[in-house]
């Protein structure tokens, strides 16, 4: 953990790995690092709202999504549409919502979002959306599962 939180970036992003080649920041691994911090902090008792974890957190919903709830892939453009971005943004900010005003209502646009514009009429999840094509493969864990796990913590 201590690794983690020392590579926090300035603006409270991390990058996606070490290497030079990994120097890039997503959705959904920050979530990812987000709620490996919260995790840690509350099996050790202490308050989540630490400075890691507030930087990470408001930088987290400031930069991943559009007003809408659109979730984006990456903090300097949005496509693709990932159904993992979103996924991982619910569950992310449901688990920030006691903490956080604005994890909850976040939360919800990113999750009406995702049923509006994600899913089929069957209950599937795409797996992603690029400008001009939908790749609508219903893959069980990048996207249905997730997607599903991720839904559970809004009811």
């Amino acid at each position: 953990m201590k690794y983690s939180c020392t590579r926090q970036l300035p603006d409270g992003a991390w990058w996606c790995g070490a290497a030079e080649n990994a120097h890039w920041i997503d959705n959904f691994h920050t979530g990812f690092n987000l709620d490996s911090l919260k995790c840690y902090q509350e099996m050790r008792g202490r308050d989540v709202r630490c400075r890691i974890s507030k930087r990470g957190s408001r930088c987290f919903a400031a930069t991943f999504f559009e007003a809408t709830g659109r979730p984006r892939y990456y903090h300097n453009r949005a496509q693709p549409i990932d159904i993992q971005c979103a996924s991982q943004a619910i569950e992310t900010l449901a688990k920030f919502s006691p903490e956080y005003d604005f994890a909850l209502p976040l939360g919800m646009r990113v999750a009406k979002w995702t049923i509006d514009n994600m899913q089929d009429a069957t209950g599937c999840f795409y797996y992603r959306r690029y400008p001009l094509i939908t790749a609508k493969i219903p893959m069980l864990h990048w996207g249905q599962a997730t997607m599903y796990q991720a839904r559970c913590r809004f009811c």
